[in-house]
């Protein structure tokens, strides 16, 4: 099975990428666009594995624990690795300091188990876009600028924000027309808070 490790994204974040998505796809032939129900934030991506290789990762997960939630804001977009010849258009994340030590915990847990660290440095986004070709691209850029001009004073388009306290082990399926991604279990990262006698939360 095709495993990664994931945040999920909010129903009103998916719709907003949705609408963008309707708009752009048109004037550029040469992306391949994702469909929105397919677009999690990824943390960590670990390929084929065996069912017993999967609940050995299942056993590391199970550790993590995180001291708060992950705070996000989806926000402008952009190009891997440039805008003159791109091979991926994103939609940008912003978060505090727990989204990077939540990917990198997860890295750690999953390290001694056999699956390797990642050796890029973690840059969290929404994938929107592969490109085939170049065609089209300079109507897409031509267009992002339009749209991006009602919006430069708040910093670019914003998607939603979420607060978050779980994350996904998926399972990605390879289909004609696109990956289909199937939640296999999730985890929670964030203890959940104690009631006292008095009946306080602690």
């Amino acid at each position: 099975m095709r495993l990664f490790v994931a945040l999920e994204i909010p129903a009103s974040t998916r719709d907003a990428l949705r609408a963008l998505v309707a708009q752009l796809a048109p004037v550029c032939a040469g992306a391949r666009w994702l469909r929105p129900e397919g677009i999690h934030l990824t943390l960590k991506f670990i390929g084929e594995v065996s069912d017993e290789a999967a609940q050995n990762m299942r056993a590391a997960l199970h550790q993590i624990c995180m001291p708060a939630a992950v705070e996000l804001e989806f926000r402008g977009w952009g190009f891997f690795p440039n805008a003159r010849r791109p091979q991926v258009f994103w939609a940008g994340v912003h978060a505090n300091a727990v989204l990077e030590k939540l990917a990198d915990e997860i890295d750690g847990r999953l390290a001694p188990r056999g699956f390797k660290r990642e050796p890029r440095e973690f840059r969290p986004h929404l994938t929107l876009a592969r490109f085939k070709s170049g065609e089209g691209l300079h109507a897409l850029q031509s267009e992002l600028v339009r749209l991006e001009k009602p919006s430069a004073q708040s910093g670019g388009a914003s998607f939603g924000k979420a607060t978050i306290e779980e994350f996904h082990l998926m399972q990605s399926t390879l289909r004609p027309t696109g990956a289909v991604h199937t939640t296999l279990e999730t985890f929670r990262f964030v203890a959940a808070p104690t009631v006292s006698a008095a009946g306080a939360r602690t």
